[in-house]
């Protein structure tokens, strides 16, 4: 029978030990790379915001010289510095436009509320805060609760393409909820009297009811959901990275930072 030297009976574990963890190490850098190419493809990260004449936990706003500022800016910026990586945020007038940019591809990261027709289109990594959806209605319409709105001939909006336009609809029984391309347009048609009950997240109304002299937002909600991380589908490295930068935002207070800094101290972050 033969035997190996002593030295190179006890090497051999060691060596076994060092080849497992390179092996490791090649797979981690592998893994890595494919999450860069899936999240950051273009050498930059697409950060894709929803902007509104006021920030809410959702909706940013533009700074002076037109660049946005809010919690979802605050949350893209962190991500793209934990990736090392630069930003470059793309802004539409409403999270229905998207969720069509995400899901073509045009950027590479959102938050918006989360709804089954977009789960057909997006991959949503956690929430960051719940919100209900409600009314905004006139002073003329004469309505105080979300029984009062879903009556006949009640004329109600919503933004198009978005969650609370779809969760409105599937909820109105009397009545119909008819599409806006913004909230701006929304609160115009309020102001000039052709509308009377306008859908958005509870959170988002008290700065607009102080616009619509007599109106008051209802008591009562039709959906409660989340906003969430989005990424598009078909990536499972990018969903995977961004889903855990999220849920380590929001133990670190990243989360709760940034929405004290958008003036949002009262709103919890999600569990």
């Amino acid at each position: 029978m033969k035997y190996l030297p002593l030295f190179a009976s006890r090497a051999l574990p060691v060596l076994a030990l060092a080849f497992a963890a390179m092996t490791f190490t090649l797979a981690a850098h592998a893994a890595h790379e494919e999450m860069m190419k899936e999240l950051t493809g273009t050498g930059k990260l697409r950060v894709g915001v929803a902007a509104a004449p006021f920030a809410t936990s959702l909706f940013v706003t533009k700074g002076s010289s037109g660049e946005p500022q809010g919690v979802t800016v605050d949350l893209g910026t962190a991500l793209a510095k934990k990736l090392g990586t630069p930003v470059e945020f793309f802004v539409a007038a409403n999270t229905g436009v998207l969720t069509d940019a995400l899901a073509n591809g045009s950027i590479d990261v959102t938050f918006m509320p989360v709804d089954a027709e977009r789960e057909k289109r997006v991959a949503f990594g956690p929430k960051y805060v719940l919100i209900e959806s409600t009314y905004l209605a006139t002073a003329a319409s004469g309505a105080k609760t979300v029984e009062d709105v879903d009556r006949s001939g009640m004329r109600v909006i919503g933004v198009a393409n978005t969650t609370t336009i779809r969760a409105a609809a599937r909820t109105l029984k009397h009545t119909t909820i008819s599409p806006m391309t913004s909230i701006d347009e929304a609160m115009a048609a309020l102001r000039e009297g052709k509308a009377d009950a306008f859908a958005l997240s509870r959170d988002s109304l008290p700065v607009y009811v102080k616009q619509i002299p007599g109106s008051r937002i209802v008591d009562g909600g039709f959906q409660n959901t989340g906003i969430a991380i989005a990424v598009p589908q078909n990536r499972p490295d990018a969903l995977a990275y961004v889903s855990a930068f999220l849920n380590d935002a929001k133990k670190s207070g990243v989360v709760r930072r940034a929405l004290d800094d958008a003036g949002f101290g009262d709103l919890p972050v999600a569990p």
